[in-house]
């Protein structure tokens, strides 16, 4: 539905709030498309959320809730009674419905749990981190035995009735419960109804442990076009299936978890409108202390050189360019390096290759760099020396930037450090000092200050 359509419909529900007819808020909200539905919902006051969801339809509510911020969602429904909670839970995904109780308060989750229908097919996702292959898995999915015949496979499928996004694939478990194979759709449908899974099935299945991070589903999704990742345990025995629609959503928090690093700030926890002046603020303020603080090493370098800078205080006039220079061109590559990272097109063992990569790739910047400096130097002031020091010290900051944004990501990785936090306004706060040493120094060897 276009925007502008969403706007009328928001017009029409807080209109029938305003009334009291909750049956009409009702009617309008139901009429919806479940993105939709979530989208004018979080719109609505918290009194007019808590007085409809319980109203709404048991699968629309879960709908919405999925849809929602984790954070929204744990405040809504701890206004919420019991019974009511039970009653959309039932109808979520185990995924989904495991992911709200870890947000809730304990008491709560406890007596939600006890009331589900089938509280089995929650509980063991409880157990598994919510950012672990573990806690973005479903329990619901079909396992099928290899002596199966097609026509056996496909009888199951009918008699378990799964919902459209959870017949990806088959995958096919030994008496144990180890997983033996996969089998697709396509194939059971086109093999001959007494053809056994054995024969059709691809024993060579990826699969990913119950601990490893959900970053590491997305990749493995991506880079295999998977649309479903079996979880198994240390034994190989399936647990659950990581479906499509989850990586999407986990790729859209970690995009954007990561550009709000980049630009040195903590990621929010609720949308942008939601979360308060405060709490923004105090997302913020770490970062800004610490590169603050940092940033007084560009001050302590300029006072280190301040009889060079007496003696000739042009040099003053190029400090921006040239460490404005240094920081971008150190961006660029962290930037670069982060990105290679996160895909798996390099890690810390490839350090020493990256290193050397960038090194010429910061050769050509610099002289390139330097040339328009010099050009610019001699315009600003024509001192044939000075235009020289501009010029060398461009190209040795570049090489300086790009060689220390090529490491600096790859050893946060290694320690265990989201690598976004060297990138940006760190990467930027870093170059400056060290590019006016660079600055400096060069200056007192060629103009002998």
């Amino acid at each position: 539905m276009e925007a502008f359509a969403l706007d009328d419909v928001l017009v029409r529900l807080r209109a029938a709030l305003e009334r009291d007819d909750v049956a009409g808020a009702t009617a309008i909200l139901e009429a919806l498309r479940p993105p939709d539905q979530a989208d004018l919902f979080s719109e609505l006051e918290d009194h007019e959320q808590t007085a409809l969801l319980p109203e709404l339809n048991p699968a629309d509510s879960a709908d919405i809730l999925e849809k929602m911020d984790d954070q929204e969602v744990a405040e809504l429904v701890a206004t919420l009674s019991h019974e009511a909670v039970i009653r959309i839970v039932d109808e979520m995904e185990p995924d989904e419905a495991a992911d709200l109780l870890g947000d809730i308060e304990p008491d709560q989750a406890r007596a939600v749990l006890a009331g589900l229908e089938d509280p089995e097919e929650v509980r063991p996702l409880l157990l598994h981190p919510d950012d672990s292959a573990g806690g973005l898995m479903t329990s619901e999915f079909l396992a099928l035995r290899r002596k199966m015949t097609a026509r056996e496979a496909i009888q199951a499928i009918r008699q378990w009735k799964p919902e459209a996004e959870e017949v990806y694939y088959l995958f096919v478990v030994d008496r144990e419960g180890l997983l033996d194979g996969v089998v697709s759709l396509r194939q059971l449908v086109l093999a001959e109804p007494e053809t056994r899974l054995e024969e059709i099935m691809d024993r060579e299945v990826i699969s990913v442990r119950a601990g490893a991070d959900q970053e590491e589903c997305a990749r493995l999704m991506s880079r295999y076009d998977l649309l479903a990742l079996p979880v198994v345990d240390v034994a190989g025995r399936l647990l659950g299936v990581v479906t499509v629609d989850d990586v999407v959503d986990v790729l859209v928090d970690e995009a954007t978890e990561d550009i709000q690093r980049l630009g040195g700030a903590e990621p929010l926890a609720r949308p942008y409108l939601d979360t308060s002046s405060l709490t923004i603020a105090r997302k913020r303020i770490g970062w800004l202390l610490l590169l603050f603080l940092t940033a007084t090493l560009t001050g302590s370098v300029m006072r280190l050189f301040e009889s060079q800078l007496q003696a000739m205080v042009v040099l003053a006039v190029f400090v921006p360019l040239l460490i404005g220079t240094g920081g971008n061109a150190g961006s660029q590559t962290t930037a670069t390096i982060i990105r290679a990272s996160a895909i798996g097109d390099v890690d810390f063992g490839d350090a020493l290759r990256v290193w050397a990569h960038e090194l010429k790739i910061g050769l050509v910047l610099g002289l390139a760099m330097a040339a328009v400096a010099y050009v610019r130097a001699i315009t600003w002031e024509p001192d044939p020396a000075l235009a020289v020091t501009v010029s060398a010290s461009i190209l040795g900051i570049v090489l300086w930037a790009t060689g220390v944004g090529s490491l600096l990501p790859l050893l946060a990785v290694r320690l265990g450090i989201d690598p976004t936090v060297v990138s940006g306004p760190v990467m930027s706060t870093l170059v400056d000092a060290t590019g006016l040493l660079i600055y400096f120094t060069i200056a007192g060897l060629i103009l002998g200050l």
